[in-house]
């Protein structure tokens, strides 16, 4: 259940960046509460899986999550480029988390 909570707190992260992204194209009332909301959930998510996850493993792939799909909904829905260097570091972070992770007692 932990791990749920991680993974729910990590998509409500990327809608959390996303909407900030709409803040700035559009500027309106809707796009803020969506902010709140979503970085809202993903704290309380964040936080509950704390309970039982060590800081370190959670806040990576929290972290993770945000950083590599943000990064990718860039890419498909803002057409922002997809070159080969960005997609190798988008590789890397979604490897060094699932590294922190293999390593952790």
């Amino acid at each position: 259940m932990y791990w749920t909570a991680l993974i729910i707190a990590g998509l409500f992260e990327m809608l959390g960046v996303l909407s900030i992204n709409l803040i700035n194209r559009y500027k309106n009332w809707q796009s803020v509460g969506l902010m709140m909301i979503s970085f809202t959930i993903s704290f309380i998510c964040l936080s509950y899986s704390m309970v039982e996850l060590p800081m370190s493993i959670a806040y990576s792939v929290w972290t993770g999550i945000g950083a590599a799909g943000g990064a990718i909904m860039g890419m498909i829905l803002f057409k922002e480029p997809a070159t080969i260097l960005r997609i190798l570091f988008i590789f890397c972070i979604i490897s060094a988390t699932i590294g922190l992770k293999l390593i952790s007692p």
